[in-house]
């Protein structure tokens, strides 16, 4: 068998570090749109949206690193440049949004796109017998679902 030093299979270890590397570019987008939105929220909501976006912009940052550390693990590169990114996000770029509504919607619509490509890759981290992608992608999706949830409250 065609194992890594990790001892998971290379071929179904290609298709993770592929698959990672697009979560990451769209983890990008959305860390972005979450800093945009952060800085240019307007409104009765400001106070209470201002705080909320930060905390989420943090989380993003953090879990971009551990997107790239995990990449890193499984022997690959992590993609690092913007034009990489915005090729392949699905996540939309959001450009001078300041209605509170708006920015939410733009969260919203983020999170659902980042959690198709994470259920993607936890299939494939299954089948992959990878616990290490496996557990990172279970720990982001149930915070994810939870923050969509909320902001869908928050919609509502």
């Amino acid at each position: 068998m065609n194992t890594t030093v990790l001892g998971l299979d290379k071929e179904q270890s290609e298709k993770l570090i592929n698959e990672l590397n697009l979560l990451l570019a769209n983890f990008q987008v959305y860390y972005q749109n979450l800093r945009g939105v952060h800085w240019n929220i307007k409104g009765k909501n400001f106070f209470e949206l201002h705080v909320k976006f930060e905390e989420l912009y943090t989380d993003a940052q953090e879990k971009v690193d551990l997107i790239a550390e995990r990449i890193l693990t499984l022997q690959g590169t992590p993609l690092h440049t913007f034009e990489d990114y915005v090729r392949l996000s699905k996540v939309k770029v959001g450009k001078d949004v300041t209605n509170d509504e708006e920015s939410v919607k733009l969260v919203v619509n983020s999170i659902s796109e980042l959690l198709k490509v994470e259920r993607e890759i936890l299939d494939l981290s299954d089948e992959a017998n990878d616990e290490g992608t496996n557990s990172m992608m279970s720990d982001f999706i149930s915070e994810q679902e939870k923050t969509l949830w909320m902001m869908n409250a928050w919609l509502s």
